[in-house]
This record gives C-alpha cells, sequence and structure tokens, in this order.
C-alpha cells in the first residue's frame, strides 16, 4: 500500500481524535446541539480512519486456498463500511439530534466555549485536510477532480478528503447555527445547523458508497494502462492478433490480467511457451500492479465465436 495513503489517513487521525473529546466537553458545557453533533461526527470519523488502516493492513495478506487471488479487495469493503457508518451513525444522530433541538429549543449557554473549541478544530482539519488534498493532487495527475476521483483504485486517499471537507462545511455551518441562535435568541437555530451537518454527512456518505461500491463490484485498469499493455501484445513478433484485454483491480496495487491471444500458426508448443514467458515478463516489468497474469492461446475465429454465443444468451435472457 502506497506510503502516501497512510500518511493521509494517520494525519486525520490525529486531527479528529485531538479535537473528539474537546467537542463532547463543549456541548456538555454549553449545550449545543450543533457542538454534538459535531462531536459525534469527529468520533465517526476517527473510527473511520481506524477501520481504513485496518482495511489496509488485511489487504496486505498473502493468497492463501481460501482466497488465492489474495485480500487486496479488504480495503474496499472496509471502506463501503466507512460509507456506511458515516450515513447511519453521523448522519442519523445529528439529524436526530437537531430535530429535537428545533422542538424542544433551550438557549445555548457560554458560546464562548463553543467558539473557541470550532476554531481549534478548524485549524486541526485544515491541516489534515491539506495533506489529503496534496496527496490526492499528487496522484491525479493531469486528471480533473471529479474524473480523479472516479477513476482512482484507491479510496483511503479519497474518503479522507471527503471526511475532512465535511469536517470543514460542518465547523462553519455549526459555528454560523451557534451565532444565529446568540444573537437572534432564536435557539432552533442551533438544531437547524445540527440537522444540516447530518445532512452534509449524508451526502457524503452517498458519494463515498457511490464510489467504493464500483470498486467492490470490480473496476477495470486505467484506459491507458490497457492500451498500453495492448500495444506490448501486438508488438511482440509471434502474435498473430490480440482477442481480448481484460482486468480487474483487486486493489490500488493488485490488477489481475486475463489476455486471449492468437498466435501465428507456424510455431511449435515450445515457441508459443516461449512467447508467452516473454509477454509475461514484458507486461509484469512495465506494470508492477499487475500480480497475476493468465495468457489464453485461442485462434481469432474461435473468440469470435464465443462472444457470438455470449451475445446471443444475453439477448435470450433480456
Amino acid at each position: 500500500m502506497a506510503t502516501g495513503s497512510k500518511k493521509v489517513i494517520y494525519a486525520a487521525l490525529a486531527g479528529n481524535a485531538l479535537i473528539s473529546a474537546t467537542k463532547f466537553v463543549a456541548a456538555f458545557l454549553t449545550g449545543s446541539s450543533a457542538m454534538l453533533s459535531e462531536g459525534i461526527h469527529s468520533v465517526v470519523d476517527t473510527g473511520n480512519q481506524g477501520l481504513l488502516l485496518y482495511g489496509m493492513h488485511r489487504a496486505r495478506k498473502p493468497a492463501d486456498d481460501r482466497h488465492p487471488f489474495g485480500y487486496g479487495a479488504e480495503l474496499y469493503f472496509w471502506a463501503f463500511v466507512v460509507a456506511i457508518l458515516i450515513f447511519a451513525i453521523g448522519s442519523g444522530i445529528s439529524i436526530y439530534e437537531g430535530v429535537q433541538k428545533v422542538f424542544e429549543p433551550h438557549p445555548v449557554e457560554n458560546p464562548t466555549i463553543n467558539y473557541v473549541v470550532l476554531g481549534l478544530a478548524f485549524v486541526f482539519e485544515s491541516a489534515a485536510w491539506t495533506v489529503a488534498l496534496r496527496e490526492f493532487a499528487r496522484t491525479k495527475g493531469n486528471q480533473g477532480w471529479i474524473q480523479a476521483v472516479h477513476r482512482s483504485k484507491d479510496p483511503s486517499v479519497f474518503t479522507v478528503l471527503f471526511e475532512d471537507t465535511a469536517a470543514m462545511l460542518g465547523l462553519i455551518v455549526a459555528a454560523a447555527g451557534i451565532a444565529g441562535a446568540q444573537w437572534l435568541d432564536m435557539p432552533q437555530l442551533d438544531g437547524v445547523a445540527s440537522v444540516a451537518i447530518g445532512v452534509i454527512l449524508a451526502v457524503t456518505a452517498a458519494m463515498l458508497a457511490y464510489e467504493t461500491k464500483g470498486l467492490l463490484i470490480g473496476e477495470a485498469a486505467a484506459p491507458e494502462t490497457i492500451a498500453a499493455i495492448r500495444n506490448i501484445i501486438e508488438a511482440t513478433p509471434t502474435v498473430d492478433s490480440v482477442n481480448e484485454v481484460r482486468t480487474l483491480h483487486r486493489g490500488p496495487n493488485d490488477v489481475l490480467l486475463a489476455i486471449s491471444v492468437d498466435f501465428e500458426n507456424n510455431l511449435t508448443a515450445g515457441k508459443v511457451e516461449e512467447a508467452i514467458a516473454a509477454l509475461e515478463d514484458a507486461i509484469k516489468e512495465r506494470f508492477p500492479i499487475v500480480k497475476r497474469l493468465f495468457i489464453e492461446v485461442q485462434s481469432a475465429a474461435s473468440h469470435r465465436e464465443e462472444v457470438e454465443k455470449a451475445d446471443k444468451a444475453r439477448r435470450a435472457e433480456v
């Protein structure tokens, strides 16, 4: 797993651990629902970073008889669990607490405490957010931000970036709600801020769930990677044509590659074996993320027949 990913998670974990207890103390002393929601938010985020680290640890386990392709996808599973927790715990409790405060309002006491805590929290969150943003900017290359998230195969980085962005928005909303409740003498605004924080968390959870669901189902390698692999195969003198190139990310740095190749007809079995070995070496040297490679020797005509049969079967099912 990339060192940068761990750095991002540790930075976020340290920031959330520093401020979560402080937020709860401030919420207890002032009776602010928005501050309580922020405390819950920080606890959930702290637990989420722990889950991501656990997922990274599990993903490094070597393949065994029960999991012959390794445990790389565990990171995707735990990232999906993070999205569920943000929605179920962070968003759910924040909205519930906010609704309670709207219907049963009570004034926020000693609001200065909240402002101090929110200010310190914003400093810590900004530091963690900056680390996550820089790491993501480093890995995205020339892609746009949204495209980079869609195509990213490492959920640990964009998950923390999403969480920290939601945390900073939540702090701004909490401060606005507490200030509005104080200056306008409308304690209901504190509850409204709590509901708004819950909505922010719900949207964040939905976005994370959508992105990690695709990784769990199985996503192909980047188009440029597939094109480069195809070029390597086509440049091999003994290859007549490339029937198919299929890839599957089992983890951020773990790709399963299956290719179907039509070799020249005049080759002996020994020459075909030599060509396959040379192809494996060339592909893995160029792309170390290809951990497992399967090459099927198949004539182009036979491959076309299989594809046509599969298409007919799919149309019949529809």
